[in-house]
């Protein structure tokens, strides 16, 4: 009996360590490339969306690559239905609940970042709906999300005076930021490839499918990144900025994470997602949608979201124990 349950212990602890790994890698990544694009002078913008708002999503996308290649695409949708869920429910909510007082959005939030939110979600609903994610299909999802790309940068928002006199003084070239950046990615690669081997261990010693596993401990675990930095912008007064983060790091599960894993192989999208996790997904957008189209988050609200969240992960593990 000991024996048994032996390798089912080593694979948890596995999983969590190199999961833990993954996390603090990404981390890294993110503050040495952020930290860089800085020293030249990127647009803020451009920082916040594609270095930290991609940083936080590497998780997902480098697990996604590793899933693709080991032959376990089924955990690529799992992961990228389970992170949007997770983001959309349960980081809304707590950052709501944190805040303490009503969020604030202003019409950028609400006429761009949201509508992408729900177009993105249209589109995967699109590609998956038939059971798999082809890569043709991908090429449609990468180009979404370039427009996306392109429109946000298009209407920056003029850097203030002080953060240009800061941008302009900016010393030395951050050496050691680069040798951080390839620590990081070292330890991003490593840490995906022993989180997706340990956790397709857990899915076999349970006799769960490894699209569930990744539905719900994985994408819990990869979207820690988006929890931490979403906390941290909190503190400094920026929840506005959190809500965005959330909407940006959605938006590139569902374009981006899921096309470049297609280009290795074709990602399998099994009934027990097609059947609860995508629906789910789709109402959480739905819902998000309706909920703040008064541009306020209440902790109310908030206590909501999460709640809901509870009862998804219930569901899940009722219909799978």
């Amino acid at each position: 009996m000991i024996s048994d349950i032996r390798p089912m212990v080593s694979a948890f602890l596995i999983f969590i360590i190199s999961l833990a790994a993954l996390i603090f890698s990404a981390r890294i990544f993110t503050n040495s490339a952020e930290r860089i694009g800085l020293y030249f002078q990127l647009p803020p913008l451009v920082i916040g969306i594609f270095i930290v708002g991609v940083g936080t999503s590497l998780p997902e996308l480098v697990s996604a690559i590793i899933s693709a290649h080991n032959g376990v695409s089924e955990v690529v949708a799992g992961n990228i239905f389970g992170s949007n869920i997770s983001n959309i429910l349960f980081i809304t909510g707590v950052v709501a609940l944190i805040h303490k007082i009503d969020i604030h959005l202003s019409s950028k939030y609400i006429f761009i970042d949201l509508h992408y939110l729900i177009g993105s979600i249209f589109a995967i609903t699109l590609f998956s709906y038939d059971g798999v994610i082809e890569w043709h299909e991908s090429i449609i999802g990468l180009f979404i999300f370039v427009v996306y790309s392109m429109y946000l940068v298009k209407n920056e928002a003029v850097v203030p005076d002080q953060k240009k006199m800061k941008l302009n003084n900016r010393g030395k070239f951050p050496l050691k930021n680069v040798g951080f950046l390839l620590v990081g990615g070292i330890g991003i690669y490593l840490g995906a490839e022993y989180t997706i081997s340990s956790l397709s261990e857990i899915a076999i010693s349970f006799e769960i499918p490894n699209s569930i596993v990744a539905l719900t401990i994985l994408s819990l675990g990869t979207t820690l990144p988006e929890l931490v930095v979403n906390v941290q912008a909190i503190r400094k007064g920026q929840a506005e900025m959190a809500i965005g983060n959330v909407l940006g790091s959605s938006v590139f599960n569902c374009l981006v994470v899921p096309s470049i894993a297609s280009f290795i192989s074709p990602i399998a999208v099994p009934d027990e997602l097609l059947h609860f996790a995508l629906p789910v997904m789709i109402a959480s957008g739905l819902f998000f949608y309706l909920i703040t189209h008064d541009k306020h988050i209440s902790r109310w609200e908030g206590m909501l979201f999460v709640l809901i969240y509870i009862i998804f992960l219930l569901k899940v593990v009722e219909s799978h124990v």
